[in-house]
């Protein structure tokens, strides 16, 4: 070991490479063998470590797993589905409705949504404020299917209890009729992922890239989506 230099160390790693090994692998043998020579250098057989100055190659970047537009039609479809099928109440589907085309509708968060409040709301503009990272507040584009859903969740709502339909009062709510949780929204998503036949380990952040995708998908630019 004495007389291991940093020629030996660089063509160890390019052994694995040069036998197919995937970029994890070869930094998961070279942070390995870092380690193990820097004990080497405090049993005294070392005095530098060869693999100190080395890196390993970049991991390819994949690309998020989104929906196709044909199954967040399907997703989307299911809260009204189940109410016709009896299986799901009025507000709740209503709500669900409402929720999960404005996430997809927007490409909001899902901390970005979960929060909002009626009077964030201008259903004349088809609009919506919401307070993203840095409590920075931005407008975002309500679609029509979004704008539609919003509207008869309201009325719903007013219905109930005027005051859950006042301006400061949170859009949606839980079981309870408390403001839901970001955790409420996933448990809720996994229903219908499940019932439409998708992937349930999909998350609502998904929508966020799904919806991004689409954007791309029907012709707008890059710099636009991104803003």
């Amino acid at each position: 070991w004495k007389s291991f230099s940093e020629n030996d160390a660089r063509a160890y790693l390019v052994a694995f490479t040069k036998e197919g090994a995937t970029a994890t692998t070869v930094r998961r043998k070279l942070a390995a063998a870092r380690t193990f020579c820097r004990f080497l250098q405090r049993s005294d057989v070392l005095i530098d470590n060869p693999f100190s100055l080395l890196k390993g190659p970049r991991k390819a970047k994949t690309l998020p797993k989104v929906l196709s537009a044909e199954d967040v039609r399907r997703f989307l479809a299911r809260p009204a589905a189940d109410l016709q099928a009896g299986t799901l109440g009025e507000y709740p589907a209503l709500r669900d409705t409402a929720l999960f085309e404005a996430l997809y509708s927007t490409g909001c968060r899902i901390g970005e949504m979960t929060p909002v409040k009626w009077k964030e709301i201008d259903f004349g503009r088809g609009t919506l404020i919401v307070t993203g990272k840095g409590s920075k507040d931005r407008l975002v584009i309500l679609g029509g299917p979004a704008l539609a859903a919003l509207s008869e969740l309201r009325k719903k709502t007013e219905a109930i209890d005027p005051a859950l339909a006042a301006a400061d009062a949170a859009v949606f709510r839980s079981k309870r009729l408390i403001p839901a949780s970001p955790r409420f929204v996933e448990r809720r998503m996994k229903r219908y992922l499940a019932e439409a036949g998708l992937p349930t380990d999909l998350t609502p952040h998904k929508l966020r890239h799904s919806f991004a995708t689409h954007l791309l998908d029907a012709g707008a630019d890059l710099r636009s989506v991104q803003e």
